[in-house]
């Protein structure tokens, strides 16, 4: 598909151009394609650390269903959104939004083998936190000063590291397999090393889409696997209905102050992402910086996407980075192409039996694939931290936070005499971390050395 097939080099840099339906349509679907399991991955991991997720024999499971077709809905109309906006919500910009691996660390202590009952509390949060995230658009562009490389990416390596241990666990089998001597067979390890090798083979030695969605085919090639080896289960297909809308409130309405400071906390994260997403794509598509509007537009998306789904069972949302780098490999700036794809992941979450299809992916392949997605997560803050100038002082922060944050991650009951709010808010490593590594680089002298 050559550029010159879907319009001029101007059209294509402009995003309020609409390249025609024929060529659209499978751009919008790559779109798609690029950001799916990460997009549902996060709510397979919630519900796994609740305890009706892959491998449970859970009441609850179909509850997994529908938040994975949450998942896909509400990345939908959080992508609407933002491609086409309403009043000062949107940055008009081809941004895919998708569900947040970045609250991971908050979530999983708040749910953790509660079963439903952590999900009030936990949408609540969510609901709330999307609040605390919209009214962030207003003020975006003066905490930016507060969230240099040095802390940014050390937040980011710290969400990684915060979640290889669960990649880990799920490619030996999952949670409800620990102390089996199922755990940790080859059995389980196979598929999802198929799935690790596939995925870094497309990476590095193909180019375009499939190099984009590596890790999808990856994942594609693991299912097939464990498949021929008899680890796939269509029992909850058959049971699953062809549609279904979403329920507001599904599980009730909880006040959870722990999930309600860490979700506000984290939107500042995500709201920074979004900045750096927002320039991405205006440097790479159109050859020009973000315009403060459409930054601040893109942040009122962000948090309005998060609240919206967080009624509904959906988990928060934010731009998704991989489709910067598709738009970039593209050319195409078209914000309509986008749209395409929101549209067809709002029809995607209507159709229960597609969530069910999801489901039917066994635990193992799954792992495979978040080995890769969260190594990734945390390599990602090592290139954000190769911008610091290394002085003494900036190593004293780093220092100090990461010992902090990755230490009562690692041993919680050191906190286990403080209220239960601080013990999930602390435990959860990247706060701790994170707060620490703001308060140090604003407070400590430039003259350290």
């Amino acid at each position: 598909m050559t550029h010159t097939s879907l319009g001029t080099a101007e059209q294509l840099r402009d995003p309020d151009y609409t390249p025609p339906l024929a060529k659209a349509v499978p751009l919008g679907i790559q779109h798609v394609l690029a950001m799916f399991a990460s997009n549902v991955t996060p709510a397979i991991i919630v519900a796994g650390a609740a305890g009706f997720g892959f491998g449970s024999n859970s009441p609850d499971f179909p509850n997994l269903i529908y938040m994975i077709q949450m998942s896909m809905l509400f990345a939908g109309i959080a992508t609407l959104f933002q491609s086409i906006g309403f009043g000062p919500v949107g940055a008009r910009l081809p941004i895919v939004q998708g569900t947040s691996f970045a609250f991971l660390p908050v979530m999983i202590p708040a749910v953790a083998g509660q079963g439903t009952a952590g999900l009030a509390g936990l949408m609540t949060g969510i609901v709330i936190g999307g609040i605390f995230h919209f009214f962030l658009g207003t003020v975006i562009g003066k905490i930016r000063f507060a969230l240099p490389p040095l802390v940014t990416g050390l937040i980011v390596l710290m969400i990684g590291l915060s979640l290889v241990k669960v990649g880990i666990q799920y490619a030996a089998g999952g949670v409800p397999l620990i102390g089996k001597p199922e755990f940790g067979s080859l059995a389980m390890w196979f598929p999802a090393l198929v799935v690790i090798f596939v995925t870094l083979g497309f990476k590095f030695f193909t180019k375009g889409l499939s190099s984009v969605a590596a890790v999808l085919i990856g994942l594609i090639a693991g299912y097939i696997t464990a498949y021929v080896m008899g680890q796939v289960n269509f029992g909850n297909v058959g049971r699953a209905s062809m549609f279904a809308l979403p329920m507001p409130f599904k599980w009730g309405v909880e006040f959870n102050s722990a999930v309600i400071i860490g979700m506000c906390f984290m939107a500042v994260i995500s709201a920074i992402e979004t900045v750096g997403d927002v320039s991405g794509i205006t440097k790479g598509g159109a050859g020009r910086e973000a315009t403060d509007k459409e930054i601040s537009g893109a942040t009122f998306a962000d948090g309005l996407g998060t609240a919206i789904a967080g009624i509904f069972g959906g988990l928060p949302n934010t731009s998704f980075s991989q489709n910067v780098g598709l738009i970039s490999i593209t050319g195409v700036m078209s914000r309509h192409v986008v749209t395409i794809g929101a549209i067809f992941l709002i029809v995607c979450g209507l159709i229960p039996k597609f969530g069910a299809i999801v489901s039917t992916v066994p635990i193992n392949v799954l792992g495979g694939g978040v080995i890769v997605m969260f190594g990734m997560v945390a390599a990602a803050g090592v290139n954000m931290l190769s911008e610091v100038n290394w002085n003494r002082r900036n190593m004293v922060i780093f220092a100090v936070s990461l010992s902090v944050g990755l230490g009562l991650q690692l041993e919680p009951s050191a906190l286990q005499h403080l209220p239960k709010t601080l013990q999930i808010l602390l435990t959860s490593g990247l706060l701790p971390a994170a707060g620490l590594s703001i308060i140090l680089n604003l407070a400590l002298p430039e003259e350290l050395d």
